[in-house]
C-alpha cells in the first residue's frame, strides 16, 4: 500500500508523525511515554538517529530527525516494531491499567499487535524556515489541544530543551 509521503531522501531531516492506532489515547500513562523516549534514546546510540524536536501527546508522536547512517525508513521501522510490542506488553502487564482489556482488544488484529497506524507522513525539512514552522508546530502542539497555556509548560516535549529548563531528556542536535 503506498503512502503521499515516503522518504526520499534518507539522510536528510524529517518531519515525522506516528499515529497510535484508531488514535487511542495511550500516552496518558508516563510508563508508555517513559518506553517511547527510552526507544528513541536507544536508537539516538545504536542506530544513528538525531533528534532535532519532539513532542508526544496522548494518541500520537511528532518527531523531527534525520539517520547519520542515511537509512531513516530504517530506523522508523524497527523504532515503529519495537514500541509497538514494548508498550504493548506493558499495558499488558500493567495491574493498574484500567483499560488494559480494551486497550488490547483495540490494539490488536487477527492476534497480531497493531499499535501504530501505517506509515508516518514524512515531511523533508528543506530550509531553516521549513524547519522553525515544523518546531514551532510540533511545540504548540499541546498549547492548541488545551493542554498547557504556555509551550514550555508540557513536559512530553523538546520545547523545554529549546528553553534551558529541562533536568534530563532526549539530546538534540541542532539544525543548520
Amino acid at each position: 500500500m503506498g503512502f503521499a509521503y515516503t522518504i526520499k531522501e534518507q539522510g536528510a531531516a524529517h518531519f515525522v508523525t506516528f499515529t497510535v492506532h484508531q488514535w487511542v489515547d495511550v500516552f496518558t500513562r508516563k510508563e508508555y511515554v517513559d518506553l517511547l523516549l527510552e526507544s528513541l534514546k536507544y536508537c539516538q546510540v545504536n542506530k544513528g538517529l538525531e533528534v532535532f524536536g519532539w513532542v508526544i501527546m496522548s494518541n500520537h508522536c511528532h518527531l523531527i530527525i534525520r539517520a547519520r547512517n542515511l537509512n531513516l525508513s530504517d530506523v522508523i521501522r524497527d523504532l515503529k516494531k519495537f514500541t509497538a510490542k514494548a508498550i504493548y506488553k506493558a499495558i499488558e502487564s500493567n495491574p493498574k491499567e484500567s483499560r488494559r482489556g480494551w486497550l488490547l482488544r483495540v490494539l490488536s488484529h487477527n492476534g497480531k499487535i497493531w499499535f501504530w497506524e501505517e506509515g508516518y507522513h514524512g515531511e523533508e525539512i528543506t530550509s531553516q524556515n521549513f524547519f522553525d514552522t515544523k518546531l514551532r508546530y510540533l511545540h504548540q502542539n499541546p498549547v492548541k489541544a488545551g493542554i498547557v497555556e504556555k509551550e514550555e509548560e508540557y513536559l512530553h516535549s523538546s520545547c523545554r530543551d529549546y528553553y534551558g529548563i529541562r533536568e534530563e531528556g532526549i539530546p538534540l542536535v541542532h539544525f543548520g
